[in-house]
């Protein structure tokens, strides 16, 4: 009998000592949480009249995947937006933070005529914004030019209001973003202004060789 009650004493204390180090023992590592890169632009970012899929932001992360680099790609287009309608939704886009912001905003100001003054304030204000929200936040900026419809004295006023924005030392630039794209009816929708899904790959090609470097 005491020998009976001696092992089971001993048994019970192996158990415990073992449940002791099992619960001492570290639980596997979660995955890290990916970085992200929010694309904040226009119809043009949405993909207009494309499957998602098709988009340039998406065409990015299937770059970005296809290395096995640790990035999310957020689409933060919105058919339609002026830069002041970018201004007033910014703050949501930016509440869980980013590690690139790609800023594809002014097409729209500039078709509907828009005093570039203003243009070229709101662009800067959200730049701001970025790095106020997100300190360490990179910024690449998508430079737009208008069609001649607008004008020879408005075209050469909106040109150099982005020309402006590229000189800021604490972003990257994209001088224009249709580069290659714009103008060739093969490329566009019907109306001329919104790439299809081949032209969207020259668009991903285009913002590739200024985010990569980046990442």
């Amino acid at each position: 009998m005491f020998f009976l009650l001696i092992t089971l004493t001993a048994c019970n204390s192996t158990t415990e000592k073992k449940e002791a180090v099992a619960k001492q023992e570290p639980k596997p590592q979660q995955e890290t949480e990916k970085k992200k890169i929010i694309f904040f632009g226009n119809s043009i970012t949405a993909g207009y009249r494309l499957d998602p899929n098709d988009a340039f932001p998406n065409l990015i992360q299937q770059k970005i995947d296809s290395l096995g680099l640790n990035y999310e790609c957020v689409n933060a287009g919105n058919s339609g937006e002026t830069t002041s309608g970018g201004l007033n939704r910014l703050n949501w886009v930016l509440k869980e933070g980013c590690e690139i912001f790609v800023l594809e905003l002014g097409a729209n100001d500039g078709l509907r005529g828009l005093d570039l003054s203003q243009t070229e304030a709101n662009l800067n204000q959200i730049i701001n914004t970025v790095f106020e929200k997100v300190p360490e936040a990179k910024v690449l900026v998508c430079g737009m030019k208008v069609p001649p419809s607008m004008g020879e004295a408005y075209a050469k006023e909106y040109d150099e209001v982005f020309a402006r924005i590229g000189q800021r030392d604490d972003i990257s630039f994209i001088p224009f973003l249709l580069e290659g794209v714009a103008g060739i009816p093969d490329l566009n929708l019907e109306d001329g202004i919104h790439p299809t899904e081949e032209g969207h790959k020259i668009l991903a090609e285009t913002v590739w060789k200024r985010l990569k470097p980046m990442l």
